[in-house]
């Protein structure tokens, strides 16, 4: 059994991680290849160098491991970022190995999406208030999450509009979530 476990992970289409404390402590050749790394480099590193911002990874080890409550099952999408430092959607999911210390030891899956959700010429801000309304947060939700205001959210869903050719909010989420 130990050997098709080992053949289904090295080969697995998605990339797949264990990590230790938000540190990378085994990864697949997968993930290596999809954050533009190597197995070798990637082993080791903290989590927050394949986010776009030190904000977004503290904000969601805030919120991770409420979301993992009860479950230790984590599923989201989200930005995401290569070494080259090219930012991408990637569909997360986790599982925690300790319910009482979600963060303590995970198996963490990483789905490339950047094919169905191009991200063009976007912003990181823009990114960032993209994928919460492909959450189906409101303006004022998303400010709040993100601590700026909600007419700041609103200038940033106009130029959402205007890049992904969007003619208003359901066009827009639906581009956001990569239908045609």
């Amino acid at each position: 059994m130990d050997d098709f476990a080992a053949l289904a992970y090295e080969h697995a289409p998605i990339g797949v991680i264990f990590t230790e404390d938000r540190v990378i402590r085994w990864a697949n050749p997968r993930f290596a290849e999809m954050f533009e790394t190597s197995v070798a480099e990637a082993v080791g590193q903290s989590l927050s160098a394949f986010y776009p911002s030190m904000t977004e990874f503290e904000r969601m080890g805030h919120s991770g491991p409420e979301k993992m409550a009860g479950t230790g099952r984590y599923s989201d999408e989200r930005i995401m970022k290569r070494r080259g430092g090219s930012l991408f959607w990637s569909r997360v999911r986790g599982q925690a190995l300790d319910l009482a210390d979600p963060f303590a030891r995970c198996v963490w899956t990483f789905s490339d999406l950047a094919d169905l959700r191009p991200t063009g010429q976007l912003s990181p801000r823009e990114m960032q208030v993209a994928r919460f309304l492909a959450e189906g947060l409101s303006s004022k939700e998303i400010a709040r999450e993100i601590d700026i205001s909600h007419r700041t959210v609103e200038t940033h869903k106009l130029n959402l509009f205007r890049k992904m050719g969007a003619k208003n909010a359901t066009d827009l989420v639906a581009r956001l979530a990569g239908m045609p």
